[in-house]
């Protein structure tokens, strides 16, 4: 087995078996979570921020396709198929020296619980020394600050692409909120590590200086892809699909069948935080496209039964 799961280390629990979608577009509350595993002699937990509902309208998924094409295939994998339900998570590395987080999802103003996640894994936004961030949309740095407007993670080095960096200063949306965390803020350039056992990889195409982090450890591997998949059905299964939900839809679904090809090739651990939590599972190659294998899946009950490796 390449990962160990830490049982009744950290529950990932809802009271039901999920819940139910929003039937209107945008940020949707959600209960906290935390599913907590191991990577070689790294502690790493899912942690569940809240989910997004984006409408099959043709704009965000397979606009060269329709979204007749993706309801078919939305009704193949027994899920709705007027809307596309996204969940909103991050994740949390225990690294030597380090306590890092990888995105902080949507942030207060729009039903973000990721505080409440972080408190279940027993961590408290002061303890993290590190916050990574793949892309500079809101759902991935809304929670970078507080309800009040205060750093959310005041001693944390808030590192990202310079690329990414330079647009989000750019971009109306988060202007405010770039000079707000200005001072915390270290860039980089992918393709070297940035920290122990994590090294950023360039995917660029979904917003301009977009990455993915791989995280490393005793021979093991798992890659952060942010947003290079976000629907679990319709990115794996039509990856060349475009869509308004990337900045580039052309490079963004280049990258896509890239990057979804190689982590069908290397089995290595994906976390993609839009994927169903706790969106963790390996890429596996199905026709011309994709699937998702994932790592655990909720029961009954509530809980999360983790699958054989």
């Amino acid at each position: 087995m390449s990962v160990r799961y830490l049982a009744g280390a950290v529950a990932a629990i809802w009271g039901m078996v999920g819940f139910p979608d929003a039937m209107t577009a945008g940020p949707v509350s959600a209960p906290p979570a935390a599913w907590r595993f191991r990577l070689g002699a790294l502690d790493l937990t899912a942690v569940r921020d809240g989910r997004y509902v984006t409408p099959n309208d043709g704009a965000d998924f397979g606009s060269n396709a329709g979204p007749a094409a993706v309801g078919r295939l939305l009704a193949e994998a027994g899920k709705a198929t007027d809307r596309i339900t996204l969940d909103v998570d991050a994740l949390l590395v225990g690294a030597p020296g380090h306590l890092v987080l990888i995105d902080t999802g949507l942030g207060p103003a729009d039903h973000g619980v990721l505080p409440r996640s972080l408190a279940m894994a027993g961590v408290s936004p002061a303890q993290v020394t590190d916050v990574l961030i793949t892309h500079a949309h809101t759902d991935h740095v809304g929670g970078l600050l507080t309800a009040d407007g205060r750093s959310a993670f005041p001693k944390a080095v808030i590192r990202m692409s310079a690329r990414e960096w330079d647009w989000m200063q750019r971009q109306a949306e988060t202007r405010t909120l770039a000079a707000a965390i200005a001072p915390q803020v270290k860039t980089f350039a992918p393709g070297r590590p940035i920290l122990p056992g994590i090294t950023p990889i360039a995917l660029y195409g979904h917003t301009p200086g977009h990455v993915g982090y791989e995280i490393s450890s005793r021979g093991r591997r798992l890659e952060d892809i942010g947003d290079t998949a976000h629907s679990a059905v319709v990115s794996l299964a039509r990856p060349d699909w475009t869509g308004g939900i990337d900045e580039d839809p052309v490079a963004g679904a280049a990258t896509r069948r890239q990057a979804l090809g190689h982590l069908a090739a290397t089995h290595e651990l994906v976390f993609s935080p839009h994927f169903p939590f706790p969106g963790v599972g390996r890429i596996v190659a199905k026709g011309d496209g994709f699937a998702w294998k994932p790592l655990a899946t909720p029961t009954r009950r509530g809980r999360l039964r983790s699958a054989a490796t």
